[in-house]
């Protein structure tokens, strides 16, 4: 009995001590350090090194240690005995005196993060910094901290929200100046201005972000001063200002579909004042714009088609559609598309060459080979697309995979490959249903498979069998090769 309740003990330890070596890895502080650029490290270093931020060595020595021949990539070397040995190597490990340094680690690099961000903030580094000189009495300090802030302030290019908010906090902070020195005159009205400024660019910008996803993803949300909001913008002295006038006819344009002119009022806005806005909202601004562009492209009107096109290539050429220096697949499809339908292959040609860098490293290739064989078979260089499908490229997008079957399916019914051919839509019919495939895509590729098979057989001496199957194609939703099925029976 003593042996067994032994060895239970002595299992439990290890395993306690096991957890205990292995912690390290999931924890915060790795997560954070992980993210350090080189840059990011030599201000650490210097920060660390500084008695006013930090007094102790082994936190030195263990931020040392993360860098030190790329432990930070290897797993053996992230284990607590290991590391603690490096720190302490005249101890025995000490669990607790470990978390210790890692906490005091952790609580500098938090504090580093924090200084610097403050201080990138200028205009809030520059109040806080008036507001130390009004609060020790420094009158000509104070009055040339402001000025300067000022002069910094309206000669920003950004002109969004954020230059509103930080003209009211300026504005306020000269009114506790005036209210203490007790002067007979303050600054009240300008107060009230620039927050007014404020609050309706602030709100707008909310009212059309709510609008937007609304849109989209059919979710209700409940909207205060709405009305308001949207009739004063419309006032003159409101109207002219950029961050306004994009906004709202940004809301109007999303509401009220079929009234173009709210479109064309905010191209004109976003072509004019765009780049008075920081990047990433004009990066929603843009997405907005063209989400509203496929949506009357999906309606049926061909010239959004054109309009969206327009926006992808100035998007692109201005970097506006580039996040954390990468492009989605939905953007980078979308533009593709585009660029086909308009038949604008040399632009297609071109982007795919020099923006394939910034999609995921991972889909890269599939994604890349994918949108040049759509380029070649729009160009009729059946050839070359066919080679560029069969390559030994694992599509591991669901959606891609089955967007390029079904273009080797068009080109095997479009060269009478039909033995071929049905052999591809089985194998597709197979891969959907064991596939999870989301709702409508699952329908739009069943659909697709279902009405080319119905083609293959139909009696092409049969006009009523014809216009039978021309009626349900017509009728069936969702079915993105609609156009193509009717093409070919047609042609029947």
């Amino acid at each position: 009995m003593y042996i067994l309740l032994f060895c239970s003990l002595y299992f439990y330890c290890n395993f306690v001590e096991h957890i205990c070596f292995f912690i390290m890895k999931k924890s915060q502080l790795l997560n954070i350090l992980k993210t350090f650029s080189a840059k990011d490290i030599r201000e650490m270093r210097k920060w660390l090194q500084s008695p006013a931020h930090n007094q102790r060595e082994d936190v030195i020595r263990l931020f040392e240690y993360f860098f030190e021949d790329h432990h930070l990539d290897k797993e053996y070397f992230l284990e607590k005995p290991i590391v603690y040995s490096w720190i302490f190597p005249k101890e025995t490990f000490d669990d607790a005196k470990m978390r210790q340094v890692m906490f005091f680690l952790l609580k500098t690099i938090e504090e580093f993060f924090t200084y610097q961000e403050l201080i990138n903030d200028t205009v809030n580094s520059q109040i806080a910094l008036a507001k130390i000189y009004r609060n020790r009495k420094l009158d000509k300090l104070y009055h040339k901290s402001l000025k300067r802030l000022r002069n910094q302030h309206e000669a920003s290019e950004l002109k969004n929200y954020t230059f509103f908010k930080n003209k009211f906090k300026i504005e306020e902070e000269e009114y506790a100046y005036l209210r203490n020195a007790k002067r007979a005159s303050f600054n009240l009205q300008e107060v009230s201005n620039s927050f007014d400024h404020y609050f309706i660019t602030a709100k707008l910008r909310q009212i059309v972000l709510m609008a937007a996803h609304q849109n989209v993803y059919k979710t209700d949300y409940e909207i205060e001063f709405l009305e308001e909001i949207l009739n004063r913008s419309k006032l003159e002295k409101y109207i002219s200002i950029p961050a306004v006038a994009i906004y709202f006819y940004g809301y109007k344009t999303i509401t009220d579909k079929e009234n173009v002119s709210y479109f064309q009022k905010l191209k004109e806005q976003i072509r004019k004042h765009g780049h008075t806005f920081p990047l990433f909202e004009i990066r929603d601004i843009y997405l907005m714009t063209i989400n509203y562009c496929i949506g009357r492209m999906n309606a049926g009107i061909e010239s959004f088609i054109r309009e969206a096109f327009e926006m992808y290539k100035l998007g692109f050429e201005k970097k506006i559609l580039i996040e954390n220096n990468q492009i989605t697949r939905v953007t980078f499809h979308n533009a593709v598309t585009n660029g086909l339908i308009l038949k604008e292959y040399k632009w297609v040609k071109d982007f795919i060459k020099n923006y394939q860098q910034y999609l995921g490293e991972k889909h890269r290739q599939g994604f890349v080979y994918y949108s040049l064989a759509r380029l070649h078979y729009e160009e009729k260089d059946y050839d070359q697309a066919m080679k560029l499908l069969v390559q030994e490229v694992h599509y591991d997008d669901i959606i891609i995979n089955l967007s390029a079957k079904t273009l080797l399916m068009k080109m095997y019914y479009e060269q009478e490959e039909f033995d071929v051919l049905e052999s591809l839509l089985e194998s597709m019919r197979t891969y959907i249903q064991r596939k999870k495939v989301m709702g409508y895509h699952k329908n739009n590729y069943k659909h697709i498979v279902r009405y080319t098979k119905k083609l293959l057989k139909i009696n092409p001496y049969s006009k009523a069998k014809k216009e039978k199957l021309k009626n349900e194609i017509e009728a069936t939703t969702p079915l993105t090769e609609k156009k193509w099925l009717l093409t070919q029976l047609s042609k029947k």
